[in-house]
């Protein structure tokens, strides 16, 4: 049987049981799903009840008060401890609205990528977003799939969404892994679990090497199943009520360096048995992935072919991209007027093409103007390639677009 163990981590989530209802209302075989909730929960939110589902047997409540809660990570590994051989899995945050039949799409696409030769399909990416205020309206229209931001001063990757071609058939080859949308088969939850050291940064980039390494091929869905709640109004964090999280955080970082070696750091024996359970597959390495992927971990570099998110695997011909840092000046005199929005600090190559853009705020304008220094220093980091000019052009709600100014760099 289609039979679908469902992982759901809720943290004092006003949109948990709304989550639940539309997941069992929108999905066409309901009685086939097994439903694991991680309950971190308060007291004080009465609203916060799953008394409802204690007779159902689809359901796994793990009560969890909050206090005890050791981050997302943690409540995930929870989470697969009590899988007991369903077909598939799916993996949630508990903020998410569904399409009717969601559970046949994601089964027809995975069978689909089967009969294609790929033997351990997984499903992922960032789904378009909603708005529990103003629902359906609210609702994106188009599929979502995941491309490279940046890495972090600590070394971690992060990714940008971004929407899938209507003209698309097929599920689309995918280098990344999200958190809260992942449905692949129900062995994942063995092979694949959760470090439960890991609190929060770190997580996808390393599940995504780690399931490719097990042999699981990644794609983003090429049709709607289910939207996800970005804004986090109204919903208490895990990180509001834990004072520590960032030293929690900072183990994340460690561990995401020394797991695939970023910077060129080296895992000793010693620190590979924390890994144990938690650690790269054995049926592709890490070179592997970086070959897929276009991400270089040891020196932070990506391809081109990965900075213009084209399909992977990438072309072994692709040439690797450093990452650019610069220090940029901007003095007082650049902005004779004192009603500025902002101010487009760009990045340009020789043939005037837009390489990067990062925008000066009101706020860091007007502090520059009215303060008592002549120019304050604003750094720019990114992946690409060695920028010929920089050019500033700031925005006046009294005169528009104001002159440029270019200079090399």
């Amino acid at each position: 049987m289609n039979t679908i163990f469902i992982q759901i981590a809720s943290y004092r989530d006003p949109q948990l049981i709304p989550t639940i209802e539309d997941l069992l209302r929108n999905a066409d075989n309901p009685e086939l799903l097994k439903i694991c909730i991680a309950h971190q929960h308060s007291e004080e939110d009465h609203w916060d009840t799953l008394q409802k589902y204690a007779g159902d047997d689809r359901f796994i409540i793990i009560d969890i008060p909050y206090q005890e809660s050791l981050g997302a990570c943690w409540a995930r590994n929870q989470i697969q401890q009590h899988y007991s051989g369903e077909k598939y899995t799916l993996q949630l945050d508990s903020h998410h609205r569904f399409v009717e039949g969601w559970d046949s799409v994601c089964i027809e696409m995975m069978e689909s990528l089967k009969l294609k030769g790929y033997n351990k399909p997984l499903l992922t990416g960032y789904m378009p977003g909603y708005d529990p205020s103003n629902d359906p309206n609210g609702r994106g229209g188009k599929p979502c799939g995941m491309s490279f931001d940046r890495f972090t001063p600590e070394g971690v990757v992060f990714f940008l969404p971004y929407y899938i071609d209507e003209s698309v058939k097929d599920p689309v080859p995918a280098r990344f892994y999200s958190a809260h949308f992942a449905f692949t088969l129900g062995s994942f939850c063995n092979e694949v679990q959760h470090d439960p050291s890991f609190y929060f940064h770190g997580e996808e980039i390393t599940i995504g090497v780690r399931a490719y390494t097990w042999g699981y091929d990644l794609f983003h869905p090429h049709k709607l199943i289910c939207w996800h709640e970005y804004t986090r109004d109204n919903r208490v964090k895990h990180w509001d009520d834990d004072k520590d999280w960032h030293l929690k955080n900072d183990v994340a970082h460690s561990r995401t360096r020394r797991l695939l070696g970023i910077d060129g750091e080296v895992c000793s024996p010693c620190n590979k048995n924390t890994f144990n359970g938690y650690d790269i597959g054995n049926f592709r390495s890490i070179s592997d992935y970086e070959a897929y992927s276009g991400i270089r971990f040891k020196d932070r570099c990506i391809t081109e072919s990965c900075l213009l998110n084209k399909n992977p695997p990438g072309n072994s011909n692709d040439s690797y991209f450093l990452v650019f840092k610069h220090l940029f000046k901007i003095f007082k005199n650049f902005f004779p007027y004192n009603d500025y929005e902002f101010a487009a600090l760009i990045l340009e190559d020789k043939d005037n093409n837009q390489l990067y853009r990062d925008d000066l705020n009101k706020e860091t304008i007007y502090n520059l103007i009215n303060g008592p220094h002549e120019s304050i220093d604003v750094s720019i980091e990114y992946n690409g390639p060695t920028p010929h000019q920089w050019v500033l052009w700031p925005y006046s709600s009294s005169n528009g677009w104001s002159d440029k100014r270019v200079a090399k760099i």
